[in-house]
């Protein structure tokens, strides 16, 4: 679906936490969309490991567990935005296009 979107290019897509990190660290994208929970781990501990490599990522996570706790410690952890996959799904569109204006102009952007 995001491919889909103009001015999206979509560099890579994982299956769990282990391959989403090693994607991170090979393809160090400047958009990257994380859920909560992944297989094989948590998708905050992937949000860590983007953070430390590529401090200019931007990070959303896209989760269908929206819960306070989760929403603070996500976005202490570093994420730029926590949206709920059941009422906000719609607003990826919007906040891919703040992510590209807020990297600059020219580019593609990655997610």
């Amino acid at each position: 679906m995001l491919s889909e979107l103009q001015g999206i290019e979509v560099v890579g897509q994982a299956e769990d936490a282990l391959e989403a990190r090693a994607l991170a660290e090979k393809l160090k994208p400047d958009v990257a969309i994380l859920d909560l929970r992944m297989p094989g781990g948590s998708g905050v501990d992937v949000l860590h490991d983007i953070k430390k490599r590529t401090p200019r990522a931007k990070v959303i996570m896209l989760t269908a567990y929206p819960h306070p706790d989760s929403r603070k410690r996500c976005l202490e952890g570093g994420a730029d935005y926590f949206l709920d996959k059941s009422t906000e799904f719609s607003k990826v569109e919007a906040v891919l296009s703040e992510c590209r204006s807020a990297l600059g102009p020219g580019r593609p952007e990655p997610a």
